[in-house]
């Protein structure tokens, strides 16, 4: 072999290996998603965290309802996903990041299986109730089906700090939960009637999905939380299992025959553990909820 043979067998066997460094950096960077050759697999989309409305980034210990919602669209859109796994770990959070989840999950044609974790309860329950299955460890804490509204008076805090409020306002209720007072009267009476109604909702949406009626849902849903194993006995899950196997139902209710493969359209990946962390501090993006200055309207365990 020639010098010049030589060179070109090199360079030709570097290349090759470079793409393959290039390819197995994005398919690691993507988290281990298929790279778009399969021919029917299940997708698991994971909810961890408080559940949020907002655009706040993977990683950060919240389930945000736009990340989710978008990975639901994906999964419907894309013709190879046959069934989808919502595998939850949530102690719930806001009505609305739950609504809006649910909205998506009831305009997709396609199996939807929740498989609870830890802990899915309260707005994690909320989401779990329309789907075409609810899979769940018997330890698993579930249930807790309610909503709560927090005020903070820290009214003595300011007298004995010397701070004082004057307050202009439009109306009555335009300061109701700020935290230099407490609640009047009025105000008390108007934060029950607001708990009532997104309480309501979320026993009708109970009800209705799974095929309960609204006496009995009610007869349950006074915020206590659930085993697995009980709420088995009580209709608010399906069956008893492990994300294993709520991963062979979907796959089994999406038409998959024999051992499914497994896409993770937000599974924590090399990308994620760079620019996203539990432990980063993540107020900038959470202040608007957890500073309001209206309390804290929260469906959460």
């Amino acid at each position: 072999m020639t010098g010049s043979s030589r060179k070109i067998l090199i360079y030709i066997f570097t290349t090759f290996f470079l793409l393959f460094i290039i390819a197995g950096s994005l398919y690691l960077i993507m988290g281990g998603k298929d790279l778009g050759i399969s021919t029917g697999r299940v997708e698991v989309i994971y909810v961890q965290g408080i559940m949020l409305t907002g655009s706040i980034p993977t990683g950060f210990g919240v389930a945000t309802s736009e990340e989710i919602t978008q990975s639901l669209k994906d999964a419907d859109e894309d013709e190879n996903v046959k069934a989808i796994v919502l595998r939850i770990n949530s102690p719930g959070g806001s009505p609305a990041a739950a609504q809006e989840i649910v909205s998506t999950m009831k305009k997709i044609d396609k199996p939807i299986v929740i498989s609870m974790g830890d802990v899915a309860a309260s707005a994690a329950y909320y989401i779990s109730a329309p789907a075409d299955k609810i899979i769940a460890n018997p330890d698993t804490i579930t249930g807790s089906i309610g909503v709560i509204w927090e005020f903070q008076n820290r009214s003595k805090f300011y007298d004995k700090e010397g701070t004082s409020f004057y307050i202009a306002k439009s109306g009555e209720l335009k300061d109701m939960g700020g935290d230099w007072k407490g609640l009047s009267d009025e105000e008390k009476q108007y934060a029950d009637e607001v708990i009532l109604q997104a309480y309501s909702r979320f026993v009708k949406e109970v009800a209705d999905d799974r095929n309960l009626s609204i006496s009995k849902v009610k007869d349950l849903a006074d915020g206590r939380i659930y085993t697995g194993a009980k709420a088995k006995e009580l209709g608010l899950i399906d069956d008893l299992g492990s994300f294993d196997d709520a991963i062979e139902i979907a796959a089994g209710l999406g038409g998959l025959e024999g051992k499914p493969e497994v896409g993770y359209a937000n599974k924590p990946s090399l990308s994620r553990l760079l620019f996203g962390s539990e432990k980063t501090d993540v107020s900038g993006f959470t202040g608007y909820f957890y500073g309001s200055p209206f309390g804290r309207l929260l469906s959460i365990s």
